[in-house]
């Protein structure tokens, strides 16, 4: 095909074009406004809107998957968790430009974060909460904004994608205890034997083939959660060492503790009985 028979691009709109009105570039590319006049601020606050992002494909993800497993649908809830796996390793890698800062570089800027701090994210606080880490005290930092106050109250009340699994499992026929099943979804889960016994029984039968995959599945996600909690913690104790948090935390020893917790513990400790 000679060249000139190539059809260009078309170029000429009278409106925005429908890229533009789709994206919304020109939005997302005017909310970088750095608050100190250290050029390398830039890279931290446009890491932390890419993290925000995440969050948010992440959150409607594991709605979907939730919702999908309450229909008894699991195909749809694989399909969504399976999306969300590249989604999280995108989230983990958008670490990199700014996890190699020396306490100097961050110093620079540190101040006009003032009490700001990652912890805040209602968004990233959504998101733990679908993994079950649940505390009506983690609410208070967003009293001041109703509608996010509101929809994060929700979200503690409302059943965890953990809990959905579990309840799923029940009505396949699988032994969860009814104390697991009617707990209170405002409190964090925490990890229960009868629950671990149904997860061994999965992996040691053949014949749980497609509910092994869901337990495959949610493990990646759990494990792929541990590494961003873990490369947060790196971060930090690479940029600020041991001291207190930008947002009055302890710091690395609050992101140490929040680390050591297992997501979707069962399914780790089901593994030394199969």
């Amino acid at each position: 095909m000679a060249t000139e028979d190539i059809a260009e691009p078309k170029l000429e709109f009278d409106d925005p074009t429908p890229y533009e009105r789709y994206v919304r570039a020109s939005v997302l590319t005017s909310l970088q406004q750095p608050w100190s006049d250290d050029p390398a601020e830039m890279a931290f606050l446009i890491t932390t809107q890419v993290m925000e992002l995440w969050f948010a494909l992440l959150v409607h993800e594991w709605r979907t998957a939730r919702e999908a497993l309450s229909k008894d649908c699991l195909t749809d809830a694989l399909s969504a968790l399976r999306r969300s796996r590249p989604q999280l390793r995108a989230l983990n890698a958008a670490w990199a430009p700014i996890a190699t800062l020396t306490p100097a570089q961050f110093n620079a800027y540190r101040s006009a974060l003032g009490e700001g701090s990652g912890f805040q994210s209602a968004m990233y606080r959504h998101l733990e909460f679908l993994l079950g880490e649940k505390s009506a005290g983690l609410l208070q930092p967003h009293q001041g904004v109703p509608s996010v106050y509101d929809e994060l109250t929700q979200a503690l009340h409302t059943s965890s994608l953990y809990d959905e699994v579990l309840a799923y499992l029940a009505r396949q026929g699988f032994e969860i205890p009814i104390t697991v099943l009617d707990r209170d979804f405002s409190r964090r889960y925490e990890a229960d034997a009868a629950v671990e016994a149904v997860w061994t029984v999965i992996y040691s039968d053949a014949r749980h083939l497609a509910l092994r995959e869901l337990g495959e599945v949610l493990t990646d996600i759990a494990e792929l959660v541990s590494r961003w909690r873990t490369d947060h913690l790196l971060a930090t104790r690479r940029a600020m060492g041991s001291k207190q948090g930008t947002g009055g935390s302890a710091g690395v020893a609050w992101l140490e503790k929040r680390a050591a917790r297992l997501v979707f513990p069962e399914l780790w400790t089901a593994r030394s009985h199969v």
